[in-house]
């Protein structure tokens, strides 16, 4: 073995380790989902004697995680595309126009990757927008906590777009909406997608969130039934585990499809800037 190579395997085991200790968790969901009562009560990681399928069509039969994962969707859509075209304009705004202004509104959304949500504050303006309990309340709020990182990604991504493509745009008659749509907007594809799996990802595990700002059971993501779920069933751990997996699905099956994004977006984001 070369001395060379050692840090390679050592760094190799490191991940091995690591990424056996993220996926234990979820090996042990996945395979106590298949399991009756008695055995997912064990928590074990051994196959069931039985493969227990209806878990899963037990809990596709309630109609509360229909509406759950529904409303989630609906929520995320909206929180993802507002986030993502909102944040590509500001950071357009603040690398095509240079100068004390643009970086205080800069430095100002880079304050929300450190300053906490403050939920009481949230909570009142809410109720006095008559926003609160309402999908637009927590839409508006997830746009909130998810513009700062977002902007910070296309900011830094924008600085690689030259200006002269926006000097031609404007010379062949180019309204400015118009070519910030059809010409700036497909240029940042890579950090659109990596800005997409992180704001999804971000409103499908989000709990506190819809936990203070939701209080009418129809409107519940499908976190806060969870919640409702393991409660009500938590003597059927195998139908518990069940409704974990179909959770879980949705998001991982996004991730893995687009994970080769998040890396070269997140690059692009903090190294271009």
């Amino acid at each position: 073995m070369k001395r060379s190579n050692l840090p390679n395997i050592i760094l190799f085991v490191v991940c091995a380790a690591l990424s056996l200790l993220v996926l234990t968790p979820v090996a042990m969901i996945a395979v106590n989902s298949l399991k009756n009562s008695r055995e997912s009560a064990l928590f074990g990681l051994n196959l069931p004697k039985d493969f227990v399928w209806k878990n899963y069509a037990f809990v596709l039969s309630k109609p509360a995680v229909v509406r759950g994962f529904l409303n989630t969707i609906l929520i995320a859509v909206a929180a993802v595309l507002v986030t993502n075209v909102s944040a590509a304009m500001a950071a357009y705004i603040i690398q095509r126009r240079p100068g004390r202004i643009s970086r205080a509104i800069y430095y100002t959304f880079l304050l929300g990757l450190v300053i906490p949500v403050s939920i009481i504050p949230t909570i009142r303006l809410m109720m006095n927008l008559h926003l609160h309990n309402t999908y637009q309340g927590i839409i508006l709020y997830f746009i909130a906590v998810n513009l700062p990182f977002t902007i910070f990604l296309f900011a830094g991504f924008m600085s690689s777009v030259p200006k002269e493509m926006d000097e031609a745009a404007m010379m062949e008659g180019c309204g400015k909406l118009r070519m910030f749509f059809q010409i700036i907007l497909p240029l940042l594809s890579t950090v659109f997608v990596t800005s997409t799996i992180v704001v999804a990802i971000a409103v499908w595990d989000d709990f506190l969130g819809p936990f203070y700002l939701i209080s009418d059971y129809k409107k519940w993501t499908i976190v806060l039934n969870i919640y409702s779920f393991v409660s009500q069933y938590e003597t059927n751990w195998g139908v518990v585990f069940a409704f974990l997996m179909l959770v879980m699905a949705p998001i991982l099956a996004l991730y893995f499809a687009l994970q080769r994004h998040i890396i070269s977006g997140v690059t692009a984001g903090s190294v271009k800037g």
